[in-house]
């Protein structure tokens, strides 16, 4: 009798046994009904099924899953030396710079609007066209510093350009992604004259449509060419030509459109040649924001 008694509670533990091993997860229960077996209404006796009968053993299923699993882990596995757009991990990590815009071409004008006060009754002038061997752009013209005869504009006399903003299918705005990088460099070559660079990044409310990031851009004048780094910490807030009391950091995930402008009420002829437009990551380079940040109710 003791001998029998054994020999059912080793059948028993190895059914228990096996039971946790085929769903260890889910304490002896399958996936599908390890939730309903955790409640189980008064008076109803608990479903005594072996657990080899609950196994549905599907050939084509698991062949599925095997393929399906084992093609996840292959793009994880490739993944991890892959980088960014499908390039080598090795090249994104070595990258310090991006180009953005470069002008190789006339179809690169394509993307660049140049203004000036005419727009607004000014005599002002402002024209684009492709450098010297079709390899830069040349934005060039006459400043002129005349107010209308209008009665309503006191004051005029600038030159801009600026890019046009991305649009994807169906006309969908699109941003330029710069949070991977901290300074902005450009290659230029001017005539001495300050220009003002103007970002303008995505908004919440309508209301900020006008809001724009700026920093001085300072141009040596004669025939060689500058490299200018600034770091996108240095560009303050402004709306509508007027520096915002609230200043916070630009946003660099998404960014529209970036332009100069030139209005240092010097009249005459003026030009700026511009081989390229990059981001770059200067690793020297730390600072968060260059003002303080106020804040109009501060707490107590």
């Amino acid at each position: 009798m003791a001998l029998v008694t054994n020999r059912l509670l080793c059948i028993k533990n190895s059914r228990a046994y096996l039971k946790a091993s085929l769903y260890p997860l889910s304490n002896g229960a399958p996936p599908e009904q390890a939730h309903s077996q955790s409640y189980r209404r008064p008076g109803v006796p608990p479903e005594n099924i072996p657990p080899w009968k609950r196994i549905n053993l599907n050939f084509a299923k698991g062949v599925e899953g095997v393929k399906k699993h084992f093609g996840l882990l292959k793009k994880e596995m490739l993944g991890r030396f892959e980088g960014p757009e499908g390039r080598p991990l090795k090249e994104h990590i070595l990258e310090q710079a991006r180009v953005i815009w470069e002008f190789r071409g006339p179809e690169s004008l394509a993307q660049w609007v140049a203004s000036s006060d005419r727009e607004i009754g000014g005599k002002s002038e402002a024209y684009m066209k492709m450098g010297r061997n079709n390899l830069t752009a040349l934005l060039y013209g006459n400043l002129c510093t005349e107010v209308p005869r209008d009665g309503e504009t006191r004051y005029s006399g600038y030159c801009s350009l600026r890019s046009k903003q991305l649009l994807g299918a169906f006309d969908r705005k699109k941003h330029h992604d710069w949070s991977n990088f901290n300074s902005l460099y450009l290659r230029i070559r001017g005539d001495g004259r300050p220009w003002m660079i103007n970002i303008a990044a995505e908004t919440y409310f309508s209301h900020q449509k006008d809001d724009m990031y700026n920093y001085f851009l300072f141009t040596r004048g004669g025939p060689y060419w500058q490299d200018v780094k600034i770091p996108f910490s240095k560009f303050f807030l402004s709306s509508r030509g007027r520096i915002q009391d609230s200043q916070h950091p630009l946003w660099l995930d998404k960014i529209n459109t970036i332009g100069f402008t030139l209005g240092d009420k010097a009249d005459g002829p003026f030009q700026l040649e511009i081989d390229f437009i990059a981001v770059c990551n200067d690793r020297a380079h730390t600072e968060e924001f260059a003002y303080e940040k106020y804040k109009r109710n501060p707490e107590v």
